[in-house]
């Protein structure tokens, strides 16, 4: 659990910007359900059911996506690269 709690706190960082929370919370419910899958595998008869697993994950959550990065901050701070002649900027010789 300790692996896949970092691996997602990596991926939140990486990937939850202003605008991408929604994507980023159905990766949620996906890691979810996959880690409920693979639990499940270990044995011949199932080790969780549903309620089980809802406490295991009361008891060790995985961690719950925020915005890490608001772009609209970045561009009140860097306003020159947000600008409408961002990169078309002639050198004076």
């Amino acid at each position: 659990m300790y692996t896949l709690r970092i691996k997602l706190e990596g991926y939140y960082r990486y990937y939850c910007i202003t605008d991408n929370t929604e994507t980023v919370g159905n990766f949620y419910d996906k890691v979810r359900k996959m880690l409920y899958k693979c639990l499940n595998r270990r044995g011949q008869r199932k080790s969780f059911s549903w309620d089980k697993y809802v406490l295991f994950l009361a008891r060790d959550p995985l961690p719950k996506p925020r915005v890490c990065v608001n772009i609209y901050d970045i561009q009140v701070a860097v306003p020159w690269l947000y600008s409408a002649n961002a990169g078309m900027r002639s050198r004076v010789r």
